[in-house]
């Protein structure tokens, strides 16, 4: 058998590899160096401050211990206080470079007071800026890193002031205990920020598929739609080029023979968009029944969005003319969804809805003053506020980007310089839809 498998033997391995990752081999990071700021800031100066006051009055007092209570020579005991407490500094960035040479300081503080045999080997001043640093580290490095920084402590620090200055071994036990409560607590810490930051990252990644999600579903939304608007025109090219031989006799044979395949080219493109238009609806969603509305349809929207508390002023600009089916259709979206979010956001304020028609492009503004009987989360005594339409409802921005987007038009949205909210689409005309 492997003495690997041995479970003795394969905890001894990983205790030196524990060792070794503290020890000897190059650090590793899981988190920044608690509590250091990730970011520079004021309160990153405060902490750098404190940080210095602390790493100073910690190393002069452990050089003052060294020198007047242990009795240890001046220049010894400056070297020693400077290898326990000054790192302190460095532990601001990489805490577990300081720790291994504080504890090689406080192995050699335990050797320079051997002649005194004190029954506390260890400053004060050491052993405070020791368990910062052992807690940086436990909130800073991976769980066998940590391990390993507890065993070589113990190793290095507590147990050999047992030989060297007779220290009882009651109170280095002890002593270990508190090494590895520290080391756990800040594991702890670490754990926590761990989750956090893994909860954060999903909670991201859930919003952006949610944003996808969204963008799909109004996509499939207005392609449906859009669907009713092409099977009319693709329906009108098939029944003309059906009816012509019998509108124009004596049509030569060429020119039948292209009206047939005219004829067969619509329905066979009218058959395959029905095909997939029909795999975007959901299993128990139906085809609409009614035609698509456009902008002729205006008033509907005024009166329904009166009807659900907003105080709505119209006003048209420009002579109406022939809009293109996609850009008709999407512009009533647009204010649609515009009047919508105002019911529910801005109960009772005053919006005003303006369509001008202008040379190149027609322009849809719906703004709203903000000023109503909520606060902008919903109405006053809490109910929801009726819709606008009963039906059509997309995803509200998402919706209108979409649209405007598809037809290569510009959209602004957003809050108003004297409060309220704004959405102004601007929509190219199109090729005008021919008479039929």
């Amino acid at each position: 058998m492997n003495l690997v498998e041995f479970p003795g033997v394969r905890l001894a391995i990983q205790a030196c590899n524990a060792v070794l990752d503290a020890a000897v081999r190059p650090p590793v990071t899981v988190g920044p160096a608690w509590p250091w700021p990730a970011r520079p800031s004021r309160l990153r100066l405060v902490v750098s401050i404190v940080w210095a006051v602390l790493a100073a009055g910690a190393t002069a007092s452990t050089v003052a211990e060294l020198i007047v209570g242990d009795k240890v020579s001046s220049v010894l005991g400056t070297l020693i206080g400077v290898a326990q407490c000054v790192p302190l500094l460095l532990a601001v960035r990489r805490p577990l470079v300081a720790w291994r040479i504080m504890v090689l300081g406080q192995l050699a503080g335990v050797i320079a007071v051997y002649q005194y045999a004190p029954l506390w080997p260890w400053p004060v001043g050491g052993c405070l800026a020791m368990t910062v640093v052992l807690f940086q580290v436990a909130a800073s490095y991976g769980r066998p890193t940590v391990v390993g920084v507890g065993l070589v402590t113990a190793l290095l620090m507590l147990v050999p002031a047992v030989p060297v200055v007779r220290t009882p071994p009651w109170l280095v036990l002890i002593l270990c205990g508190v090494v590895a409560l520290v080391l756990v607590l800040g594991d702890a810490i670490l754990g926590r920020r761990t989750a956090e930051a893994r909860l954060a990252e999903q909670e991201e990644l859930r919003r952006q598929d949610l944003a996808r999600q969204a963008v799909l579903e109004e996509r499939s939304r207005i392609a449906r739609e859009l669907h009713d608007v092409v099977a009319h025109h693709m329906s009108m090219i098939a029944i003309q080029a059906e009816a012509a031989p019998l509108k124009i006799p004596d049509l030569p044979p060429a020119a039948q023979e292209t009206l047939t395949a005219i004829r067969g080219a619509a329905r066979e493109a009218l058959a395959e968009t029905r095909r997939v238009v029909g795999l975007l609806r959901n299993g128990d969603e139906l085809p609409e029944r009614v035609p698509q509305p456009g902008l002729d349809r205006l008033d509907e929207l005024i009166d329904a969005g009166r009807q659900s508390g907003l105080s709505i002023e119209p006003m048209v600009v420009g002579v109406p003319r022939s809009l293109a089916a996609g850009v008709d259709l999407s512009a009533f979206r647009i204010v649609q969804e515009a009047l919508s979010n105002a019911a529910r956001y801005a109960p009772g304020a005053h919006v005003r809805v303006a369509i001008n028609y202008g040379g190149q492009r027609l322009r849809v503004a719906v703004t709203d003053d903000g000023s109503g009987n909520g606060s902008g989360d919903g109405p006053a005594d809490g109910s929801e506020p009726p819709p606008v339409t009963q039906s059509g409802g997309g995803h509200g921005l998402v919706g209108m980007r979409e649209r405007v987007a598809m037809l290569g038009g510009k959209l602004a949205t957003g809050p108003r310089e004297d409060g309220g909210f704004e959405v102004v689409a601007d929509l190219p005309y199109g090729d005008p839809p021919r008479p039929t």
